[in-house]
């Protein structure tokens, strides 16, 4: 047998230099792609963070709106409200009467609580780790976003609430507000 060992016009394949700069387009173009992607990531993750602090702040509203208006109120589930005739006055002071996390029984005995536990006191900041919480509780009788109601003496019931806001940071610093309102009616 013998074999025809001349170079053909038509020889197929690619030379060194192709190969090189094939390469280098594809090692550009893999960059360009990566570059695009990673603000994406981040934002993956915050999204992410974003379902974790409205599940924690709807925990913690849940758990806050389900408690009496006020300390002076008729806390065993009775009819008597505060500022109700013949009855206390509501509470001029916000926040806890010596309670812990615990024995709060009203709303406004979570105003200034930054801690992450549970109702039972347990702390749960592990599970959400580099999360921050702020509650705050004031009077809101106009319903205009608190700006600056207070209460002093005995106002209509029918028009005394309290303005919940929990705020949720998230990890990456993105804030997530939940805000409602606890009238004094039953």
């Amino acid at each position: 047998m013998i074999v025809n060992l001349k170079s053909t016009k038509y020889q197929q394949g690619f030379t060194l230099i192709e190969l090189v700069i094939g390469m280098t387009v594809m090692v550009v173009a893999i960059g360009f792609m990566m570059a695009a992607m990673l603000p994406k990531e981040k934002e993956s993750a915050d999204q992410i963070h974003l379902i974790r602090a409205a599940e924690l702040g709807q925990s913690l509203m849940n758990e806050i709106t389900s408690k009496a208006f006020d300390q002076n109120s008729d806390l065993s589930g009775g009819f008597l409200r505060c500022n109700e005739t013949g009855f206390q006055p509501c509470s001029t002071v916000l926040g806890k009467e010596g309670e812990n996390r615990t024995t709060f029984n009203d709303v406004d005995d979570y105003n200034g609580l930054t801690s992450i536990e549970d109702a039972l006191g347990n702390d749960v900041s592990e599970r959400y780790r580099n999360f921050s919480v702020l509650v705050s509780v004031q009077y809101d009788n106009d319903y205009d976003g608190g700006s600056s109601d207070s209460y002093s003496g005995v106002i209509d019931n029918s028009a005394l609430a309290k303005l919940i806001t929990i705020t949720v940071t998230t990890p990456l610093g993105t804030p997530i507000t939940l805000a409602t309102y606890k009238a004094n009616f039953e």
